[in-house]
């Protein structure tokens, strides 16, 4: 059977930078690329987020969807982007390059903001259910999305949260400098404080420290009842050890970075009961599809959800829809209806706003309880 890949340049008779390999029983190619940091501390959450694009793959094949008058397939593209800014924008340029139709990711928005204006002068859609900073679509580009709760509303559940239920009147915020761990703290700084909350503490690490407890001793003098730290679960489960070490009596809270269930078994769950955090989303198994994903989860991969892949099968489950009712795999023709188009997806109702914001993002505050994190509710 003779093969033939057409590869057409950005702008070349509307299909953007999208390659497609037609065979002679006209079967389309569609390439989806994920992007994520499979590698470094937070790869688990990176394999969970491509593991989820590949389920959505593997049930859009089932489907044999027709786009354009041909049969298409959708087919993975995967790449490490280690959490690094200046990684990520060299495996953005090859997915470009590679010639893929969309590409679902990133996981850190650190990661997602330079490698937004990559996906965008190459007219390529980009959509994240993780990368939460708003700076993100405030760039304006009209082929970036995100399928996620962003920082305005998670670190501003959790400063109320920690107000209003836990009933915090001293609070310290750590943060790890990155575009979201930054973004998170600085919204829960200036809530907490419309709240009431007085900061007694605001300190700095890196999403690769390893000792907090210089900035811990600090911390501890100034007695807060809670500690915000603004980054992953990785550090953050660090972070819980040494606290509890120095003898630190605060509750440790967060945004989705450290709402992991990694979390409980990095810090060995010294924070059970004491560790609340905000993530994007309604709770999967209140989804009333939600208990079927985690068992096909399960048969396809051997493992647990972790945390975003349920937004990462929804974001690619959301794009080849779109691409059906446009009637093409062309970024430039689909992406309009990703803007116009409501859509229902596992998740709920999906409607982006101009910017590419999900309308009404829904968010959960979680519980760390008997090492499982539970849904609880702003009081």
């Amino acid at each position: 059977m003779n093969r033939i890949t057409l590869m057409f340049a950005a702008g070349t008779i509307g299909l953007g930078a999208l390659a497609v390999s037609l065979c002679a029983g006209a079967e389309t190619v569609v390439k989806i690329g994920a992007a994520g940091p499979l590698t470094g501390s937070s790869a688990q959450s990176g394999k969970d987020d491509e593991r989820g694009v590949q389920l959505a793959i593997n049930e859009l094949n089932a489907r044999k969807m027709i786009i354009g008058g041909q049969p298409v397939r959708f087919q993975l593209e995967s790449v490490d982007d280690q959490g690094d800014p200046k990684v990520g924008v060299n495996v953005a340029q090859k997915l470009v390059d590679d010639g893929v139709a969309v590409v679902i990711g990133h996981y850190n928005s650190g990661v997602s903001i330079p490698a937004a204006r990559i996906y965008n002068d190459a007219h390529i859609v980009m959509i994240t259910g993780a990368s939460s900073n708003p700076q993100l679509t405030k760039l304006g580009f009209p082929y970036v999305f995100r399928l996620a709760t962003n920082d305005n509303v998670m670190g501003g559940r959790m400063a109320d949260y920690s107000a209003k239920v836990l009933h915090a009147k001293r609070a310290a915020v750590i943060d790890d400098r990155t575009a979201y761990g930054a973004g998170v703290a600085d919204v829960f700084v200036a809530t907490a404080q419309k709240d009431g909350v007085q900061i007694v503490a605001r300190e700095y690490s890196t999403d690769k420290t390893t000792d907090f407890k210089g900035i811990l001793t600090h911390i501890k003098a100034e007695n807060p009842q809670v500690v915000f730290y603004g980054g992953y679960y990785a550090q953050a489960a660090t972070l819980a050890r040494q606290m509890v070490d120095l003898g630190i009596t605060a509750a440790l809270v967060g945004g989705d970075g450290i709402c992991s269930p990694e979390f409980a078994k990095l810090s060995d769950n010294v924070m059970d009961d004491k560790m609340f955090c905000a993530q994007g989303g309604t709770p999967l198994d209140s989804l009333p599809d939600g208990k079927s994903f985690r068992e096909k989860f399960k048969s396809a991969f051997n493992a647990d959800v972790d945390t975003y892949s349920p937004a990462f099968f929804a974001a690619t489950i959301v794009v080849a829809e779109a691409m059906q009712t446009a009637n093409s795999t062309s970024p430039e023709v689909y992406s309009k209806v990703m803007h116009r188009q409501s859509f229902t997806s596992m998740l709920g109702p999906v409607k982006f706003d101009e910017q590419g914001d999900w309308v009404d993002a829904p968010v959960t505050v979680y519980k760390l309880t008997g090492g499982n994190l539970t849904p609880t509710v702003l009081k």
